[in-house]
C-alpha cells in the first residue's frame, strides 16, 4: 500500500508502540474502500472512525 508523504508524517504523530497496528488497520480500511494509496484526507477519515468505535 502506498502512502503519500503527508500521510506518513501524520502517522509519525502516533506513538511508536501502536504505530504498526494503526498502519495495518488504516491499510485494511483503504483496501476495503478499493484505494491503492493512502493520502492525508483518507488518513484523517480513518482516525475519525477510530474515535467512533
Amino acid at each position: 500500500m502506498q502512502w503519500t508523504s503527508a500521510a506518513e508524517q501524520r502517522l509519525k504523530e502516533v506513538p511508536f508502540f501502536v504505530r504498526p497496528a494503526v498502519r495495518r488497520r488504516i491499510e485494511a480500511m483503504a483496501a476495503d474502500a478499493g484505494l491503492e494509496q493512502i493520502d492525508e484526507a483518507f488518513y484523517g477519515e480513518a482516525r475519525v472512525q477510530f474515535g467512533q468505535k
